[in-house]
């Protein structure tokens, strides 16, 4: 007999329950309510909360379009970090699983697996490539992170003004950089950083040639 729900709807289901109400709104019996079934059926798909997080984490990879791949290699790890920046934008109350939860079956590792693959021809050693791997993912998240799920979320020009106020003139580096970030978008600062990333990943790939 057919199962009565697959696990992509299962895991769409448990990621509106995030999106629309916050993490703590997540559990077997509110899943079980928006699937229309009793909260004992869903122990037959998840075996406990901690799976059902990483439904959630793996429905956010899964919906990350992406991008098909060129001859330029830096083009490509542009192409995926922006998407994947973006998709994980797209589910702010889903970042700290994002963060936090590791995935437990392969739903969602198409874009991981695309920039691994455009990191792999940058001329880099084995090590290099998994460490530039996890420089670009630590960006990624910790940008959206920073931007959305941190103690100063909100209108990114806002929060550059409020931290810059808090720092005043006993820290004044920070009350300069953060003057600068009140007319700098969040997309040109997550760019910008993004590419100063990949000259440096391609002077190491150079290195090593």
């Amino acid at each position: 007999m057919r199962a009565r729900f697959t696990t992509d709807e299962i895991a769409s289901a448990a990621l509106r329950i995030v999106d629309e109400s916050g993490l703590a709104a997540l559990s077997m019996r509110s899943l079980a309510a928006a699937l229309g079934t009793g909260p004992m059926t869903m122990y037959n798909y998840v075996a406990d909360k901690e799976g059902l997080e990483e439904l959630v984490v793996a429905a956010v990879a899964a919906g990350i379009v992406v991008p098909e791949p060129s001859d330029d290699w830096a083009a490509d790890v542009h192409a995926t970090a922006s998407a994947m920046w973006r998709g994980v934008r797209a589910h702010p109350a889903a970042i700290p699983l994002v963060l936090t939860r590791r995935m437990a079956s392969a739903t969602g590792f198409a874009i991981a697996d695309a920039l691994v693959g455009a990191l792999g021809r940058a001329g880099l050693s084995d090590a290099g490539r998994l460490s530039a791997f996890h420089a670009v993912l630590g960006l990624v998240t910790g940008s959206a992170q920073a931007q959305l799920a941190g103690p100063f979320s909100g209108d990114a020009a806002e929060t550059a003004a409020r931290i810059g106020s808090a720092a005043g003139a006993q820290y004044p580096h920070i009350a300069a950089l953060s003057e600068v970030a009140t007319s700098v978008s969040v997309e040109d600062d997550f760019d910008g950083g993004l590419r100063m990333l990949i000259a440096g990943i391609a002077a190491a790939g150079s290195a090593v040639s």
